[in-house]
């Protein structure tokens, strides 16, 4: 048997992001709408596990996912640092979130797409940076000719918006996390955080 065929290989670090990216990548899609559960990679299996239930009915208003070989650490911690003017911003410590808007119902996560990031969301959790990229999936018959998020209606926006804003507070909690979305930026922009986020993560991971 090949050894390549032999073993899955892991989300996180054996998946490559794609030779045109940032442009156009492979995201991991961890979770899709009807769960009603939050599903996350286990950063040493690779094997998807059970974060938390979903609080009530607030539930993934799309794909919702990471980019393969990339980290929110040092670079996109002081990116967002020198966007909002704030200080002692580090990153999560986690891949770099993604979200894939796509038409189709996609029933299971688990699964590779090919992603046209058109924007992104610069979300502070605590003092950490907790960006989440917006992506359009390639070829979709509704989103696959979006180029910014600038072209999206605001209720699309807002709807983005409120899951992550409060995707994170636990039922029955009465304290909410202090977490924010300090700017909504386009194209570019979101280049610009992959891009550090692959540094991060070839920093990290030298050897991978």
């Amino acid at each position: 048997m090949n050894q390549e065929l032999k073993y899955m290989s892991h989300p996180w670090h054996g998946i490559e992001i794609g030779a045109r990216a940032p442009e156009i990548l492979t995201a991991f899609i961890e979770i899709v709408p009807k769960d009603t559960v939050k599903y996350e990679v286990d950063k040493k299996s690779g094997w998807l596990k059970v974060d938390r239930a979903q609080l009530f009915s607030n539930v993934v208003p799309a794909l919702y996912g990471f980019i393969p070989q990339t980290l929110c650490d040092i670079l996109v911690g002081n990116f967002c640092m020198e966007k909002t003017g704030r200080k002692n911003i580090s990153g999560d410590q986690d891949p770099m979130d993604i979200l894939v808007l796509e038409e189709k119902n996609i029933e299971n996560g688990g699964i590779l797409v090919q992603a046209i990031p058109i924007g992104g969301f610069r979300m502070i959790d605590k003092d950490e940076a907790d960006d989440k990229i917006i992506a359009v999936m390639k070829g979709d018959a509704i989103y696959g000719n979006y180029t910014d998020i600038s072209q999206l209606s605001d209720s699309i926006i807002n709807r983005l918006k409120h899951y992550f804003l409060t995707y994170k507070d636990m039922p029955g909690s009465l304290e909410k996390r202090k977490v924010e979305i300090a700017a909504v930026y386009g194209k570019d922009e979101a280049y610009e955080v992959i891009r550090r986020s692959v540094t991060d993560y070839k920093n990290r991971f030298p050897g991978l």
